[in-house]
């Protein structure tokens, strides 16, 4: 947030914004100025959602379309036509709104594969990191999740400007390599593309369990020898079953603050669970504006 004070807001549009919570959050990210918002949706579902919400949409754009798949269709003609630079989750499905986003003639998608990051501040960590994906990829194959590695470094790229490489530990449920795991090939695999630069300005090291992923000392126990262990800013799971389990504990349990994104597009998505806080939404969006700030500055792709 900090970070954002001195950046201009950010032309977003938010795809069907048809209840309160959509609409509080959208209102919020404009009193930060982290956004100027583009409401895609049906007009009189909006306006019956802002009265009940108490909140005055009279400086605010709305784009009338009539269902939340003509909205989703109608942002990214949107971002074409370059008159929005990034595109909000409101009050629909997260594969609905992405559909049209992934669509061949889209012009949003620049050859690597679409995934989630969410940036968590957990009080039991010693340090803002990374949990991906929880969101977007099912069952995520080499090649995806190397390009899941790819965005979440981009993240926190953007958010971190230390002179230093992110380090991703590729999780899995054992630290040693199992043929009958696939999660443990596949960390395997990863470690060697990203030492011959198949994947570039990262360290990653895995297979590596949550517990010696996180605590130098568990993976000291161990004896595992690794840069990564105990310090990653960066935690790839295997699938988003465990993903998904992961930072809805993190932010349930352990209320830890969080932000969420997907990547691989030309212009940020922020996207969010309809069940996560309004702070979880705010932050969501100043992390937009610091990826296209990233982005503006030639320090990300």
């Amino acid at each position: 947030m900090d970070a954002c004070a001195t950046l201009p807001p950010l032309i977003t549009a938010v795809v069907h914004p048809v209840d309160a919570a959509a609409l509080e959050a959208v209102a919020e990210a404009v009193r930060e100025n982290l956004i100027t918002p583009v409401l895609v949706g049906p007009y009189d579902r909006i306006r019956e959602s802002a009265g009940s919400a108490g909140i005055d949409l009279l400086n605010w754009q709305i784009v009338d379309v009539p269902h939340s798949h003509a909205a989703a269709e109608k942002a990214v003609e949107l971002a074409g036509l370059d008159q929005i630079h990034a595109i909000m989750k409101g009050s629909l499905h997260t594969d609905e709104m992405l559909a049209p986003i992934v669509a061949q003639g889209s012009g949003l998608c620049r050859g690597r594969r679409l995934s989630h990051s969410y940036v968590m501040d957990a009080a039991g960590y010693h340090k803002w990191f990374i949990v991906t994906d929880a969101v977007v990829n099912i069952a995520p194959d080499l090649l995806a999740k190397a390009d899941i590695c790819r965005n979440a470094v981009d993240v926190w790229r953007s958010l971190c400007r230390e002179d230093r490489l992110p380090k991703i530990a590729v999780l899995a449920a054992i630290e040693l390599i199992n043929p009958k795991m696939q999660a443990t090939i596949d960390a395997a695999a990863l470690c060697k593309m990203a030492e011959r630069g198949q994947i570039a300005d990262c360290l990653i090291d895995g297979p590596l369990a949550f517990d010696n992923a996180v605590n130098r000392r568990a993976a000291e126990n161990k004896h595992i020898i690794s840069a990564v262990a105990g310090d990653p800013d960066i935690l790839l799971t295997p699938d988003i079953e465990a993903g998904n389990i992961l930072a809805k504990q993190l932010t349930f349990i352990d209320n830890a603050d969080a932000a969420g994104i997907v990547m691989g597009a030309r212009i940020p998505i922020i996207l969010t669970s309809r069940a996560d806080r309004l702070r979880t939404r705010l932050l969501s969006c100043a992390m937009a504006v610091l990826i296209a700030n990233a982005r503006d500055e030639g320090r990300i792709k």
